[in-house]
């Protein structure tokens, strides 16, 4: 599981980062109908974004550059107990007073 930090990431989410779980593709059943917007992030990389057509919550999304993966926002599970990240990526964009897990791997 990952925390981004980039600023693509910070308007989509509507927050200071976006907290994703990442899972191989062929592991994932993805049903149902979604809405998708293509987003491009800081340094031009596309990322497709699956969004559900009646509420407008982000369900799922992957990146072109690593099509292997399926991306799940970690409040689509609604789980109070789910792991926290194990790596952060896009830090150097991270807001100065946000506290991150001090056990995970720093990524730029």
């Amino acid at each position: 599981m990952s925390v981004c930090h980039c600023l693509a990431c910070q308007r989509r989410s509507g927050s200071v980062f976006a907290v994703q779980a990442r899972f191989r593709r062929e592991a994932v059943q993805i049903t149902g109908a979604s809405s998708v917007h293509v987003l491009t992030g800081d340094e031009g990389g596309r990322a497709h974004f699956h969004f559900c057509p009646q509420c407008g919550a982000t369900v799922h999304y992957h990146a072109e550059s690593k099509p292997e993966e399926v991306a799940v926002p970690v409040g689509a599970f609604a789980d109070p107990g789910f792991p926290a990240p194990s790596y952060s990526v896009y830090e150097v964009r991270r807001h100065a007073w946000v506290g991150l897990p001090a056990n995970i791997e720093h990524l730029d």
